[in-house]
């Protein structure tokens, strides 16, 4: 088994956090590292400050014989580092924007609507090594780092598409 498992999720804060340990036997229940990273961050899943998405249930972590170790990764703040010493594994939950950043109006995590539902916006897709652009017509409203629905502009029985707001009158989609 691998010894580290990159997830992500979003906005963090340098600190260290314990949360209760599992039980040494078995894996370790993904459901407890949701709550620790809700305890850390101070916020729910899916919520601004909390962790984007819930811990994959398909990962299977040795359980956690002390206290999970939480801290804030990367230079932006955007993921929680989960650490388990003695089962030798880390993980990353992604945290949504928002919550412990203080963000000026038009800023990612600022809430201000910035995309207006019916408004006209470059949609650009991006991914290893091209980057595409068109015109598509948002379905909803959206601040910057949001997702939101978009449809193409020429073509109005295309299926709709969920992309990010980067900025005003701009959504893009990332292929990996």
């Amino acid at each position: 088994m691998p010894k580290f498992f990159p997830l992500f999720a979003g906005g963090l804060l340098a600190a260290t956090a314990a949360a209760s340990p599992a039980s040494a036997s078995g894996p370790m229940d993904p459901a407890a590292i949701d709550r620790a990273v809700m305890d850390f961050t101070g916020a729910g899943i899916g919520q601004p400050g909390g962790a984007r998405l819930p811990v994959d249930r398909r990962m299977r972590l040795n359980a956690c014989g002390t206290p999970l170790q939480l801290e804030w990764f990367g230079k932006n703040r955007d993921s929680v580092q989960v650490l388990c010493p003695d089962a030798g594994w880390r993980i990353y939950v992604a945290v949504s924007q928002g919550g412990q950043q203080f963000a000026q109006a038009g800023q990612p995590g600022s809430g201000e609507i910035v995309v207006s539902r019916g408004e006209t916006v470059a949609i650009v897709v991006e991914g290893g090594g091209f980057s595409l652009s068109r015109q598509a017509v948002a379905l909803e409203e959206g601040a910057i780092g949001s997702w939101i629905k978009v449809r193409p502009a020429q073509d109005r029985k295309a299926e709709p598409l969920r992309a990010q707001v980067v900025r005003p009158g701009q959504v893009a989609v990332r292929l990996r």
